[in-house]
């Protein structure tokens, strides 16, 4: 073989081994990101082929043995800060309103997006939060980040018409500019209102790959919802505990999507409480599941 088609041969496979090496970056799986922190710490029971999972949470182990301050501030192995270079908070400007909100990752060619609605008495600053919540919001961070997705989390005026006008205007300002991403609105506690209310929104639901409802109150109205009849993926975690919203009013709903073989999953973390299912919801299993 001549000296210049070995040198051609070479650069062949070194131009392969690139490409092959490249191809983790494109794939639809996020990576993992504190998996061994961030993963539930045990299953106690399964049900629906797997869909329905019911979480062993300890408050003792999940929150004191945790955190340093307990529900105020993990403790550093939970956090990786680098990621603070990437976010900002920043207000929108969209279909006629101004939208305050903190956002992480580059939006523009964004191949997924998070959107994060916060309940009763928080605002877009709980979700830019990277140490209360079990630091649960930074991996958020950091997964959306590293893997070419961007994390919406804003302000939302009211949990009413307002507030859903609101979140609407930011989902159709990430399509807009990130027609291929694939959008995932999370709303917690009382912002599931707004959930809500967009899943009644035909034009708006379509835009969604997914929904989650952390915590939040059941809406039986949902069967008849443009988003239930297109068959939007739901995603529903919530304590058994919980004074505020009792999981069963929401297991039931969920019940009810299980036998209309409906894509729909149910989290249930034993003994937690009403803000456990936001410390406690595992980011990349879940997102992975939309994104597939």
């Amino acid at each position: 073989m001549s000296t210049e088609r070995l040198a051609y041969r070479f650069l062949f496979m070194a131009i392969a081994a690139l490409l092959a090496g490249a191809q983790p970056s494109i794939a639809t799986e996020i990576g993992s990101f504190k998996d061994d922190l961030f993963a539930y710490p045990g299953i106690l029971e399964q049900a629906d082929g797997g869909a329905f999972l019911k979480i062993d949470y300890d408050k003792m182990r999940d929150i004191h043995k945790r955190d340093e301050d307990p529900e105020r501030r993990v403790r550093g192995k939970y956090v990786s800060t680098g990621v603070r270079w990437y976010q900002d908070f920043e207000t929108i400007e969209a279909d006629g309103r101004s939208v305050d909100v903190f956002k992480v990752g580059k939006l523009r060619g964004a191949r997924f997006a998070v959107i994060f609605v916060h309940g009763r008495g928080g605002d877009r600053k709980l979700g830019a939060n990277d140490y209360s919540f079990g630091g649960n919001f930074n991996r958020l961070k950091n997964l959306a980040y590293k893997n070419n997705g961007v994390y919406f989390a804003p302000s939302a005026r009211d949990f009413d018409d307002q507030g859903a006008a609101d979140i609407s205007a930011l989902v159709r300002h990430v399509r807009a500019a990130a027609p291929n991403a694939k959008i995932v609105l999370t709303c917690a506690s009382m912002g599931n209102f707004i959930c809500w209310k967009i899943a009644g929104d035909g034009p708006l639901s379509g835009m969604l790959s997914g929904m989650m409802i952390l915590g939040g109150p059941a809406d039986p109205s949902f069967l008849k919802s443009p988003a239930y009849a297109a068959r939007l993926p739901m995603f529903f975690s919530h304590g058994s505990d919980d004074t505020v919203y009792p999981w069963k009013d929401q297991h039931a709903l969920y019940k009810r999507l299980v036998r209309d073989k409906y894509p729909a999953r149910f989290v249930l973390f034993q003994t937690g409480s009403h803000g456990t299912p936001i410390r406690m919801t595992d980011w990349r299993e879940t997102l992975n599941w939309f994104l597939r």
